[in-house]
């Protein structure tokens, strides 16, 4: 079974004006509110076996916090510079090319992302009807395929969506 869990970066700071959007930083809610998504994902017990970011900084600045706190190796880490502002089919192309695990019939995916293209993935891989996947939402999926290629629109059923802003149970 493949299991992919989609997080949006924490909210950056756009303090300085001049700076390129590639390049903002994480603001002191985005700081706060990294931990929080990582600590919660940990608590539900997401054990992630690939880790993919985007390499904007507020991008990575979120997925090194929630690596940590998921004791994943940074190393590990994959950067694709193709997750800057993806479409939700450059998205799925994205997940169709990771390479499967041989012998592991169960992978855990963390892809750390940008919207509008986060959230439209989502919900044509689901068909749910997210209005919008806020800074450091994360929305996990199951995946009804047995290989990482076969994943289409549709093939995804939503297994939860959690944001900084919502009461745990």
């Amino acid at each position: 079974m493949k299991y992919l869990c989609l997080i949006r970066h924490a909210k950056s700071s756009w303090d300085n004006l001049e700076l390129d959007d590639f390049d903002r930083p994480l603001n002191s809610r985005g700081e706060k509110d990294a931990p929080l998504m990582g600590r919660r994902l940990k608590k539900k017990g997401f054990v992630p076996d690939i880790i993919l970011t985007s390499p904007a900084k507020r991008a990575l600045e979120t997925c090194l916090v929630i690596s940590a706190i998921l004791e994943f190796d940074v190393k590990k880490i994959i950067q694709q510079k193709n997750l800057y502002h993806a479409s939700e089919d450059q998205l799925l192309n994205i997940v169709r090319a990771i390479k499967d695990r041989a012998g592991d019939e169960e992978e855990n995916v963390l892809l750390f992302g940008h919207n509008s293209g986060l959230t439209e993935f989502a919900n044509r891989l689901t068909s749910e009807g997210i209005l919008n996947i806020p800074t450091t939402g994360v929305v996990a999926i199951q995946l009804g395929v047995e290989k990482w290629k076969d994943t289409n629109w549709g093939s995804g059923e939503l297994i939860f969506f959690d944001f900084p802003k919502r009461k745990e149970d």
